[in-house]
């Protein structure tokens, strides 16, 4: 058992390697191969037996395996409110892990198990990404296969499918070194049909990326400018000095306008205008004289309110007509820009109290900046699939990810968030442009590279001619019916399990039962 809680939890360490800023993605693959071997029966060994971890044994092993992943990758959360709420976040995340580990032990002694647990493991991320406060999809598996060759599934099936794919890869190696490792004649066939699924899944991963930023729906080019402001200190204190803020954005847009560049479309990034410009004369001015020095729509972050109540508000200003469209910020960030369970929460922690009260949008995700629509995922939303899918449906030819990380400081996050960014990218067949206050921002092609970044806490634009589509790929039309398939096959395997390890228990009671010496016809 420790051997098995050892390899539980460096497989989660491993995971944790995938994701941005370190961007191994074989490691992730590497960490659920461990982590699939922990839940595993292992060949007999000399004269002992077989090892078959239970069910209690595989929800510490699930446990062990989500919280060193998650502890590891999210640091961010307590860069202001301190390791509580950190930790908490990383317990409550490495709970749903405990469902994985029971599971995976009665799957894993199936004889295609490994395809049993890529199941599994997709269900519990599709619960885990979706409950509870609208779940925390910012963990999802498949984050962390941006460079690799399996983050080509995404415009088949988003990150779903490449959760799925990259699971399947990682038990299919654990299934087949078990094989291996037995060596018994019957075990070492079995292991030619099993060891055919690694290079089955990776040659079609190699094959989806041929539809990867295909160049026949491109329907014209547009000039983009990202403009990264600056905050005056990093930490949540920064709101109270928001005109410092808004005039930073204001003097590097004025900075481009001197440049000689001419931007068809230019971005600014969530919050950086946290003075309402509709209540606030001289937001509003300020504003204005950046938008008049480019020329050109400009995307704004702002805070507005209305009948509803407060909104994480990105508003256009045009140079001709004024302000414009509006996308309201549909996917709020649970204990940030709302508070679930106010009075509950408060027992906990006095931060609570720090927590905004926003009230989500109801938009399709699109505003019309000139002659062009943009889908908009601010911030958090976009490690929501519904953000960008529904924008590109609703004829989205170009997304931007404004977004605001002055909060957590130095840390992985924005890294975390630029990988979603990409991501989405090659899942919808669009450009991205990713507008940050304090970074980083970037310029993401529909093929998910990037091609052009700034610096954390440095000010600075970004411009460059980026393709317009009218492409809707395959995952955009229909991924969210793959989620729900690949939910509901891990429904299935799982009630298969727990039907299979009843019965095995009721056979197991009925043949040690104490014999009465009478015949089995006889009371």
């Amino acid at each position: 058992m420790i051997a098995r809680i050892l390899l539980a939890g460096i497989g989660g360490i491993l995971v944790y390697f995938s994701y941005e800023p370190h961007g191994v993605a074989a490691a992730g693959v590497a960490g659920i191969a461990l982590f699939y071997l922990a839940l595993a029966p292992w060949p007999a060994v000399g004269e002992k037996a077989k090892g078959r971890p239970s069910g209690k044994q595989g929800a510490l092993l699930g446990f062990v395996h989500g919280f060193c992943a998650y502890v590891l990758l999210l640091p961010w959360v307590g860069e202001f409110v301190g390791a509580l709420p950190w930790i908490a976040l990383s317990i409550t995340l490495a709970l749903w892990s405990i469902l994985t580990g029971i599971f995976g032990v009665l799957v894993a002694r199936w004889k295609f198990g490994f395809i049993a647990f890529a199941f599994v493991y997709s269900a519990v991320e599709f619960l885990l990404s979706s409950f509870p406060f609208g779940g925390f999809s910012w963990v999802r598996l498949a984050w962390g296969q941006i460079n690799g060759p399996l983050a080509n599934f995404a415009p088949w099936g988003g990150p779903a499918l490449i959760t799925f794919a990259a699971v399947l890869l990682a038990a299919s190696f654990g299934a087949l070194l078990l094989l291996l490792i037995g060596r018994q004649p019957d075990k070492a066939r079995q292991a030619v049909p099993v060891g055919t699924v690694p290079g089955i899944v990776i040659g079609l991963a190699l094959l989806a990326g041929l539809a990867v930023n295909t160049p026949g729906p491109t329907t014209g080019e547009v000039k983009v400018a990202a403009i990264q402001g600056n905050v005056p200190r990093m930490g949540l204190d920064f709101n109270a000095q928001r005109r410092a803020v808004l005039a930073n954005h204001v003097n590097v847009t004025k900075e481009l306008g001197a440049s000689g560049e001419h931007p068809d479309l230019v971005f600014w990034p969530e919050n950086s205008s946290d003075v309402n410009p509709f209540r606030d004369r001289e937001a509003r001015d300020l504003i204005t004289e950046a938008v008049d020095a480019v020329d050109a729509p400009v995307l704004v972050g702002t805070l507005t309110k209305d009948e509803v109540g407060d909104r994480n508000t990105a508003v256009v200003f045009d140079p001709e007509t004024g302000a414009g469209d509006l996308h309201h910020k549909r996917f709020l960030q649970p204990f940030g820009e709302w508070m679930p369970m106010r009075d509950f929460f408060r027992i906990f922690s006095s931060y609570v109290d720090m927590a905004g009260d926003f009230k989500p949008g109801d938009g399709n995700g699109t505003v019309r900046m000139g002659d062009h629509i943009v889908g908009v995922a601010t911030c958090y939303e976009v490690a929501f699939d519904a953000a960008y899918r529904d924008a590109v449906k609703a004829g989205a030819q170009i997304l931007t990810t404004p977004t605001n990380n002055a909060t957590f400081g130095f840390t992985d996050m924005t890294y975390q968030q630029l990988a979603m960014s990409r991501i989405r990218a090659m899942e919808t067949d669009r450009a991205v442009v990713v507008a940050a206050t304090s970074g980083v921002s970037a310029i993401v092609h529909p093929d998910g590279s990037v091609s052009q970044h700034t610096e954390i806490f440095e000010p600075g634009y970004l411009v460059e001619d980026l393709p317009l589509r009218d492409s809707t790929t395959f995952a955009v039309r229909y991924g969210q019916i793959i989620q729900w398939l690949l939910a509901l096959g891990g429904a299935a395997v799982m009630l298969a399990a727990s039907v299979g390890a009843r019965r095995g228990y009721a056979s197991n009671r009925n043949q040690t039962a104490p014999r009465t010496g009478l015949p089995d016809n006889e009371n």
